[in-house]
């Protein structure tokens, strides 16, 4: 059974099912404060062009690293103020992971949307803390979890007092170092927890652990994957984006060249429009 749809608001922007897609996008993690305002003013000048709201992405801390050498970010004190400064130079709202309850209103002070991460997507503490700052939480649904269970995911930030909520897609375990999206969870998880969908593109082609040390990727999937799940129609894609992947400090083989990005949000929107206008629904 359906429950009704709701929007969510992030700053000026409305994000609904039903709505133009929401561009959440940036690089993997925060490498510097001149990157993180070369990105930002990259891509809010390109989402100006095209007519898309954009939701700016970084993580200061990538605490779920394969290995313990892995380049985790500059850490909560040094990123927050720069992406306040994102947020207050560009206008655009500004997205992170928390990976502790502790984090969560001190992280909250500095960005619009508290992104609760995959492998953590039922941890009770960490939802209840993020549901309380009133901050937007987008969660993503867990590559273990189908996705009628995200409505438990959901009611346990709704019943924290918090309604502002969206649900990520971004892919499903599938033997070992292998993700698979099945494009059946975006109208389910609309569905069944009435929340604005995002579809992650990018970690949706991700290889966990797939380079030995290090993830690996295949972002020529990347495209190809985003057509598809906006062809059915969701609230947002989600893709993490960089000047040169290759050479990132993390997630670079799944991350989008940032000089492709302009015309794939055109391939995009055109895909969003034909679906807006011709919707489809589960029941």
């Amino acid at each position: 059974m359906s429950v009704a749809q709701r929007l969510v608001r992030v700053g000026k922007l409305e994000i609904g099912n039903d709505r133009p897609f929401t561009l959440i996008a940036g690089p993997c993690q925060l490498e510097s404060r001149q990157h993180a305002l070369e990105m930002s003013h990259a891509l809010a000048e390109l989402t100006a062009k095209l007519g898309i709201g954009l939701i700016y992405k970084t993580s200061y801390d990538k605490a779920n690293r394969t290995s313990i050498k892995g380049e985790r970010g500059l850490g909560m004190e040094k990123s927050l103020p720069i992406m306040a400064e994102v947020r207050e130079t560009y206008g655009c709202p500004v997205l992170t992971d928390v990976h502790e309850p502790g984090h969560c209103a001190i992280v909250a002070k500095a960005v619009d949307v508290l992104q609760i991460p995959a492998f953590l997507c039922r941890q009770t503490d960490l939802l209840v803390a993020a549901a309380k700052t009133g901050r937007t939480v987008n969660v993503k649904k867990g590559q273990f979890l189908a996705p009628w269970d995200m409505k438990n995911v959901v009611a346990k930030l709704v019943e924290s007092g918090n309604e502002n909520v969206l649900v990520t897609e971004r892919g499903a375990s599938f033997g070992y170092n292998t993700l698979v999206s099945d494009m059946r969870s975006l109208p389910i998880m609309a569905a069944q927890t009435g929340c604005p969908v995002v579809f992650d593109a990018t970690h949706s082609v991700q290889q966990p652990g797939g380079q030995g040390t290090s993830s690996g990727g295949q972002r020529e999937f990347v495209p190809i994957l985003a057509r598809a799940a906006l062809s059915i129609g969701v609230a947002a894609v989600f893709m993490e984006t960089h000047q040169d992947p290759d050479n990132a400090p993390s997630d670079g083989p799944n991350m989008v060249p940032l000089k492709a990005m302009p015309a794939l949000l055109e391939t995009l929107l055109a895909f969003d429009r034909l679906a807006k206008a011709n919707p489809v629904s589960i029941g």
